[in-house]
């Protein structure tokens, strides 16, 4: 921390090992890499972390670089508002916008929501994800975690009718909802629609390629389809209307909490769900994200429960409940 009345910025790359490995079609990871950022003033200092994501260009290395790069306008005063502009959306500028935010409150001796003038944030019941492999593989996992209520399947092409069937044997009771990152094709998209749809699932996420998801306009999609890669923030959403139901909102992909809370207005105005989704992260990542859980119809915000540990302060997980950030951790 810094004495000074004058804003210091400091930010770092961090590690942390996951439980196990993290599978999706893109490939699988055995740590989460985030980024940090700190802005100091006086005796306070305010974070925030993110997530950068190749599937977007993002290095961890990059990142860093982008928020050091706004030292001299955090010297200056850089305000949470001047910076939607300063910065493009991504993963730089959620670290700095939460970190503003968590300062902001901090300064102010109110929490972020009461600052924000948003609703309090309740425990919600967060989506379990299981990751992908073979059918008898994703079962084996999928018992293992049949007492949550809500679980997030991660599928990938050739082979998902077999995977979806597999899990809902293994956890008969549980909301599921599926994530195919952009796995699937034209070709299979109806039958793979129809094979979750025969098991109850609730949610498909993502089935098509970003920009090669025109098919979904042209289908009578028999349950609901959620964007992730095809939106990021506010500009993405109203060509969206023809081909989706609900939008997964990231922080990282807005650019932090206050182009997400903006975004989830829009989106509920134009008659999206919503989905409050996160990276594999620590609570840091998590607890901005709490914000949107009331205008959230489904929660997904697991990043700490897939860690081998997760950061000091972290958010309380009571199985599949999630709680609200305490001040300790942020805002």
């Amino acid at each position: 921390m810094t004495s000074s009345k004058v804003p210091a910025l400091a930010a770092r790359i961090e590690r942390f090992p996951i439980a196990g490995s993290f599978t999706i079609s893109r490939g699988a990871k055995t740590e989460a890499v985030t980024v940090v950022a700190e802005v100091s003033r006086a005796a306070l200092t305010g974070r925030g972390e993110c997530v950068p994501y190749s599937r977007y260009g993002e290095t961890p290395e990059a990142t860093l670089a982008a928020i050091q790069a706004m030292q001299e306008a955090v010297a200056r005063g850089l305000t949470r508002q001047a910076l939607q502009a300063a910065m493009p959306p991504g993963a730089a500028r959620n670290a700095l916008d939460c970190a503003l935010i968590d300062l902001e409150a901090k300064a102010a001796g109110l929490r972020a929501w009461s600052l924000l003038d948003r609703p309090v944030p309740g425990e919600r019941t967060t989506a379990y994800t299981i990751s992908l492999g073979t059918p008898e593989a994703m079962a084996a996992a999928t018992a293992k975690a049949a007492h949550r209520p809500l679980l997030k399947i991660k599928l990938g092409g050739d082979g998902d009718p077999e995977r979806i069937t597999a899990v809902r044997e293994a956890a008969p009771e549980s909301e599921l909802i599926v994530d195919a990152n952009e796995a699937w094709t034209e070709a299979n998209l109806e039958h793979n629609l129809a094979a979750c749809e025969a098991v109850g699932v609730t949610l498909v996420e993502q089935p098509l390629p970003a920009g090669k998801d025109d098919a979904l306009a042209r289908i009578k999609r028999p349950l609901v389809v959620c964007a992730d890669e095809s939106v990021h923030d506010r500009s993405s959403l109203a060509s969206l209307r023809e081909r989706y139901d609900a939008v997964n909102i990231k922080l990282d992909k807005t650019g932090g909490l206050t182009e997400a809370l903006a975004m989830a207005d829009a989106a509920q105005t134009l008659g999206f769900e919503i989905m409050i989704g996160c990276m594999v992260a620590t609570s840091l990542s998590m607890a901005p994200a709490m914000l949107v859980t009331p205008q959230a119809r489904f929660v997904d915000l697991d990043g700490p429960l897939l860690l081998a540990h997760d950061r000091d302060h972290g958010l309380r997980y009571d199985d599949s409940l999630v709680y609200p950030p305490d001040a300790s951790l942020w805002g």
